[in-house]
């Protein structure tokens, strides 16, 4: 039996669907970011959508401001539609930017690019493949290293988080 979705999520729907395909047309790529909150230790994440259609993993950040995400997806975005080709285990720095990003690959992207997978229309089974972004804290140490001085919740290991 197939369920008829209701009328006005829809349209929502389409709209999204709509203003998603215009951003990736004008910008090439859409940013969904996804705001937490830090009293319930839950963290804000984001990821692209439009860098599937170029043969390439989508990438997935979590824990920093709005502002600091565009920078980084917006800037790792344009490395690959310039024609870098990224793989887990780079570290990739920045002009503008003190931190530095670890490369890593998503176990479980299907539970977390609802909108990328929604887009590509894929099943969250097969899920378009997602890379993460780890950025290292103050002390330029990564989550997996010893020392890491950020709280593990604000940037879960790849694997250990679901957007359900």
């Amino acid at each position: 039996m197939t369920l008829t979705p209701d009328p006005a999520i829809q349209a929502w729907l389409d709209q999204e669907d709509r203003h998603t395909a215009e951003t990736i047309r004008r910008y090439g790529t859409y940013i969904q970011y996804v705001g937490g909150d830090s009293r319930a230790r839950e963290t804000t994440f984001a990821y692209t959508v439009g860098l599937f259609g170029l043969g390439h993993p989508e990438l997935l950040i979590f824990g920093l401001c709005p502002h600091d995400t565009a920078m980084v997806l917006n800037d790792v975005s344009e490395r690959i539609r310039a024609g870098d080709d990224l793989a887990p285990g780079d570290l990739l720095s920045f002009d503008h930017w003190s931190r530095r990003v670890l490369v890593e690959t998503v176990p479980n992207p299907g539970s977390i690019v609802f909108a990328a997978n929604r887009f590509y229309q894929r099943p969250d089974e097969a899920s378009v493949p997602v890379l993460q972004l780890s950025h290292d804290d103050s002390g330029g140490r990564f989550p997996n290293e010893p020392g890491y001085t950020d709280e593990p919740w604000v940037q879960p290991r790849p694997g250990e988080f679901t957007a359900l």
